[in-house]
């Protein structure tokens, strides 16, 4: 859920760090995380028990609430407690049933037929229908969405392409059996499918919604989540309220109030005027001092399944030169920067699939740091005798670099004598130009997991055909590794193909290799109750209760 987490601001200030880490069946999609409900839970006691039934905490303004629309962890944070689908994710990481109660898989791999909840209903109490469900894949996959995440996350399901191609008028893999069956034919058999349905593009709107409200629907959703949207005042402040028609029973909450107008995170929790927050750089010594009363509330997160990086346009020079791209990622010292600079709170990433992620494997490894194996390969480059010029463009407006940012950029003067100029554009242009392929070497952001497959980095990120590959990066051996995966029905099997490709890549170096998550330090008042810290945007707010307040 994008997934996209904008690193310039969280190295910037590293207070919404732990914040931005919170997006049955027959099969698995791989093996289990290690992560489970009960480990990560904050909280014990009776359930329900006092305090005014409200949670309160620092926000973003979301770039939207259309779930088909959304590809960012701020607006994903919300959608998930709004909308729901035909599966979800809990909070131990599980493909878990949602809209749909039950599923029945094909003995080829290739047709699922759902079984909706007979009390599955919207929050005005109308039910939710296999019309609604063939509507909402219809419209998410329809061109005038403009979704940005359809091509990637619906392109297992026959039809799809050709629909979003506009070369058809339906999704024909997507058939409406009854009131509440529908059945969903993919291509091939993928063992990752389900974990992409828990994706907001698969979650189910209300035709009439959308049709009676136009284009303010989202600031009036009838959706079928735990919470409704109460109120959203741009800037300011966004509302949930229970949904007393949630099949799976009222929320413990009576509402959620996000803040959007901003402030000192920390000045606002020690005032009470916010349950929970990450910790900043600045504060770290204070919170972890045992003397200091706030350290009582110290909350230890989960690592997020997550990657910082420094991407390039491998079109653009220098970058179309491997030795070039491997010499800047020889010259980084990331030990240093993380211990000095980051004071730990990172982790040097040694390739792509996070520790403790599926598929993680600790003998992948991305260059490290050599002075002199990256000088050797600069001499070996094209650009031996010196780079055109370079500019890393970076999101955002009116602030600064990070300070790993800064601190690569002068090794890289160091090491190589490459000047490296640094641009920041505003958000929304930023985007435009680097889905355009318009920037030559791009920073500030990193991915954040959707579900735990490997698939959902290597595949997604790096195959030659993938819309959300932003580097053009393009190796036939990678991609016949990767849909050799695709379509692999043993685990072990898979998880090699997946290494085998994970290596070929950071050989490559499209992208320097920066962070993973360290474990996270937040702050939790203690009357918040159930709330679950998570590597992965879940719905889980519906489980959280005040006590004592």
């Amino acid at each position: 859920m994008r997934r996209w987490l904008n690193i310039t601001a969280l190295f910037a200030a590293l207070a919404l760090v732990a914040l931005t880490l919170a997006c049955g069946g027959e099969e698995e999609t791989a093996p289990s995380t290690g992560a489970s409900g009960e480990d990560l839970t904050l909280g014990g006691g009776n359930r329900g028990g006092g305090g005014d039934g409200v949670f309160r905490r620092l926000w973003q303004e979301p770039p939207t609430l259309d779930p088909h629309e959304a590809g960012d962890t701020t607006s994903a944070g919300i959608i998930v407690e709004v909308f729901s689908g035909l599966v979800t994710l809990n909070t131990a990481l599980q493909v878990a049933p949602d809209l749909a109660e039950r599923w029945d898989v094909s003995e080829d791999g290739k047709t699922y037929t759902f079984h909706l909840r007979r009390d599955a209903k919207f929050h005005d109490g109308k039910p939710v229908t296999a019309e609604d469900v063939k509507y909402s894949f219809e419209r998410a996959t329809d061109t005038a969405t403009q979704s940005p995440e359809a091509s990637a996350y619906l392109d297992d399901i026959v039809g799809v392409l050709p629909k979003l191609a506009g070369q058809a008028d339906e999704v024909s893999g997507v058939r409406v059996i009854d009131t509440h069956t529908v059945e969903i034919a993919i291509n091939e058999p993928k063992p990752f499918f389900l974990a992409k349905l828990t994706y907001p593009t698969s979650y189910i709107v209300d035709r009439e919604n959308l049709e009676s409200e136009g284009d303010d629907w989202v600031f009036k959703p009838n959706a079928t989540g735990p919470f409704k949207l109460a109120e959203y005042r741009v800037g300011e402040l966004i509302v949930l309220e229970r949904n007393e028609h949630f099949y799976g029973g009222p929320a413990l909450l009576d509402r959620v109030e996000l803040i959007l107008s901003g402030g000192s995170a920390m000045a606002m929790y020690e005032n009470g005027e916010i349950d929970i927050t990450g910790v900043g750089l600045s504060e770290l010594d204070r919170v972890s001092n045992p003397l200091e009363p706030l350290n009582a509330e110290v909350v230890v997160a989960p690592p997020g399944f997550d990657l910082a990086y420094i991407g390039f346009n491998l079109s653009e020079p220098p970058f179309d030169d491997a030795n070039f791209r491997r010499a800047l990622a020889y010259a980084i010292d990331k030990e240093t920067i993380a211990h000095r600079v980051l004071l730990e709170l990172v982790v040097p990433a040694t390739g792509i699939l996070p520790p403790d992620f599926p598929g993680y494997n600790p003998a992948v490894q991305a260059p490290g740091f050599d002075p002199a194996k990256a000088q050797e390969l600069m001499a070996q480059s094209k650009y031996a005798g010196g780079a055109p010029r370079i500019v890393v463009t970076i999101p955002g407006t009116g602030g600064s670099a990070g300070l790993d940012l800064q601190a690569i950029l002068e090794m890289w003067e160091d090491t190589l004598g490459l000047t490296v100029e640094l641009q920041q554009v505003e958000t929304a242009t930023y985007w435009d130009d680097l889905n355009d392929g318009r920037l030559q070497a791009f920073a500030g952001l990193g991915w954040q997991a959707d579900y735990p497959d490997p698939q959902n980095f290597l595949d997604i990120l790096f195959h030659s055909e993938s819309q959300l590959n932003q580097s053009g990066y393009s190796n036939p051996e990678v991609d016949r590794l990767l849909e050799a995966a695709r379509v692999e029905q043993d685990w072990e099997t898979r998880k090699a193909l997946y290494n085998d490709a994970e290596q070929l890549i950071v050989d490559d170096v499209p992208w320097v290799l920066l962070w993973f998550s360290g474990e996270n330090i937040v702050l939790l008042k203690p009357y918040v109750r159930g709330y679950a810290l998570t590597p992965l945007i879940v719905p889980k707010l519906k489980d959280v209760w005040i006590e004592g307040r």
